[in-house]
């Protein structure tokens, strides 16, 4: 269902409604996943999905009435003993700051509680502070900072190495 609500008589303001479910992200998903990253990005949530045949990760889709993917996130059980990552967090830049990113944070909370695991753990960009603000809100404390590093890929489809340093993150379940 959609709505939408005009909040003033004369004003161009409005709220949408539009529900939203969380699933399993499915490789026919990919092509409209483009928002999330390149495709060398792609590929590798390609491989992540490999890997969630075997058990070993979960990865998520916010999806619209018609399927369509507007978030998604994976969470690895081989990274942390006794804790699920979430690692690969993206919502559509023009969805962003609507609940889509806290909705898939909690269904995957809920997912790493299903395996018996109460810890939840993540890493943000230092230079990330609106990612960082929300997984705060959402109970996140910061324990530590690592450097961090994977290949980007540009515009023109040439890859260069993306260094940074991440702060790390874990929330009790």
């Amino acid at each position: 269902m959609l709505t939408a609500v005009i909040t003033a008589h004369e004003s161009t303001d409005a709220t949408i409604v539009i529900p939203v479910s969380v699933r399993d992200l499915l490789p026919r998903d990919l092509p409209a996943c483009t928002w999330s990253g390149s495709a060398t990005h792609l590929r590798q949530v390609e491989r992540a999905l490999a890997r969630a045949t075997a058990g070993e990760v979960d990865y998520l889709a916010v999806c619209t009435p018609v399927d369509l993917p507007v978030a998604i996130g994976g969470i690895d059980y081989q990274v942390s003993e006794g804790a699920g990552t979430l690692w690969q967090l993206a919502v559509s830049p023009a969805l962003q700051s609507c609940g889509l990113g806290t909705l898939l944070i909690r269904a995957a909370e809920q997912r790493i509680r299903n395996r018996g695991l109460r810890r939840a753990e993540l890493a943000v960009e230092e230079n990330n502070p609106r990612a960082r603000a929300l997984y705060e809100r959402l109970g996140y404390a910061a324990y530590g900072c690592r450097p961090d590093a994977w290949d980007e890929e540009g515009p023109d489809g040439s890859i260069h190495r993306h260094e940074t340093v991440c702060v790390l993150l874990r929330k009790n379940l």
